[in-house]
């Protein structure tokens, strides 16, 4: 295996993972370092970040999927970006194994890793969950989401059997936290507009059902908020059983705990995350959920102290929330802290690369939440302020299109908001995404045209 070295013969910041964490750091970084100071190198198995509060609204198709997502390349000039996914870190050497997708793993080395690798879907051992569901943490999936349901609709209203219709059009979400809510609510709005276009089907066919361990929703909001949730999304029709878990979804057949079984066609699990394994793979600490233990500096530290050179953020790290608002003494991993943690961990990285020994403390109190429940309905909560309804809807959508970074993606997200609102939401699948080669290999194999015999006069 090769050891590719920094040939500049000029300190190399590694930051692993381009999420939005890993994409702001690296720009502030490549704004503050001086000509010639280091080299700034990311890396990722995607060539672009996707902001992730936007997956619900681009499974429902309020948002194009390009444009909830930010080039790497485009936004980072300057930077060394490499796509592929680093497999192993070895921080004593100072080194890390990259693994490109079509080509062989190398070694690369490093002087200060910044580990931004953000968070993984946290499944559970329930039969049938691997085979059968869905999560919602790349635009992939939001995308194969949004034309499942939409296909599902258009297959049922073809079905004369009412068994096979009922389990075509019952979609069952599995957790009941913030993106969980928002993307349940976003999909629910946009399948009954579909079924308007279908003269076979009608809203009473759809089941939509929520599953919550807990006993309540959205633990990011305050009670009477939570409250409000799980009324307003039963009396839009959903089923909503809290305190209850998913046993098993084998072959697609449901069973929760409270005793209810059923058949359905679509299980969709977003029942927390947990920081990215690759962690695992390292020399560097890690807490019991595996994310790596830094210092409120965002420098790791270790049972024998600091670890020179090492450095994490967001939701691969276990970062102390100074507020004393953080569940367990520890910052949520949410966007919300990504944005603010950025600017203080690329300060201090430059400071440890000049020599200096004063790191600025990150502290953030949270502002509050906002979250969209589909078209013109969401809830938020700033401080004592409550919103619900429409001007809920606006601050999300308000502080959401200024958070994704880049001026181009904000242009390009808010004239998908406006061109909706004028000509409505595009409720269309595309079909076969995940096989684009079906169409040329059917006609490939197609009977040739019989030759004719030649008319006899």
């Amino acid at each position: 295996m090769a050891l590719i070295r920094n040939s500049k013969l000029r300190p190399r910041i590694l930051v692993v993972g381009g999420g939005y964490l890993g994409l702001v750091t690296a720009q502030n970084l490549l704004k503050n370092l001086g000509r010639g100071e280091a080299t700034v190198t990311v890396i990722d198995p995607n060539p672009y970040m996707t902001y992730q509060p936007f997956l619900p609204e681009v499974a429902a198709g309020s948002i194009e999927p390009r444009h909830a997502v930010v080039p790497l390349r485009r936004n980072l000039p300057g930077a060394e970006v490499i796509t592929g996914s680093v497999t192993s870190i070895n921080h004593a050497d100072k080194f890390v194994v990259v693994e490109p997708e079509n080509d062989e793993p190398f070694e690369l080395d490093y002087d200060h890793i910044i580990m931004a690798a953000g968070s993984v879907a946290r499944t559970l051992p329930i039969p049938g969950l691997k085979e059968n569901a869905i999560g919602l943490k790349r635009i992939e999936e939001a995308v194969a989401l949004r034309d499942h349901l939409l296909s599902r609709l258009a297959d049922a209203a073809l079905m004369e059997d009412d068994e096979e219709r009922r389990k075509a059009l019952t979609f069952v979400f599995v957790g009941g936290g913030f993106a969980g809510i928002e993307l349940l609510a976003e999909l629910e709005d946009v399948v009954r507009s579909a079924i308007a276009q279908y003269e076979t089907l009608t809203e009473a066919d759809v089941r939509f059902v929520l599953v919550e361990a807990l006993g309540r929703v959205m633990p990011e909001v305050g009670e009477a908020q939570a409250r409000w949730v799980v009324e307003h999304l039963r009396e839009r029709g959903i089923d909503v059983y809290l305190e209850t878990f998913l046993q098993d979804c084998t072959d697609k057949r449901v069973k929760l705990s409270n005793g209810e079984e059923f058949d359905a066609d679509t299980i969709v699990w977003s029942a927390g995350v947990k920081a990215n394994p690759v962690l695992i793979d390292s020399d560097l600490p890690i807490d019991e959920r595996g994310r790596v233990t830094v210092r409120a500096d965002l420098r790791v530290e270790g049972e024998d102290g600091v670890v020179e050179g090492a450095w994490g953020a967001g939701d691969n790290a276990a970062v102390p929330d100074l507020s004393g608002g953080g569940v367990g003494g520890f910052c949520v991993p949410n966007a919300q802290h990504a944005v603010r943690q950025a600017p203080v961990l690329a300060a201090n990285v430059l400071a440890a690369l000049r020599g200096e020994t004063e790191f600025k403390q990150y502290f953030h109190k949270t502002i509050g939440s906002v979250a969209g429940l589909g078209l013109y309905k969401g809830v938020s909560q700033m401080g004592d302020f409550e919103a619900r309804g429409l001007l809920a809807w606006l601050m999300h959508r308000a502080y959401h299109g200024y958070a994704i970074p880049s001026l181009d993606r904000k242009a390009k997200v808010f004239g998908n908001w406006i061109l909706n609102f004028v000509l409505g939401r595009d409720t269309s699948p595309l079909v076969d995404l995940d096989v684009p080669r079906k169409s040329f290999v059917e006609a490939a194999e197609s009977k040739p045209v019989p030759k004719k015999e030649p008319v006899k006069a």
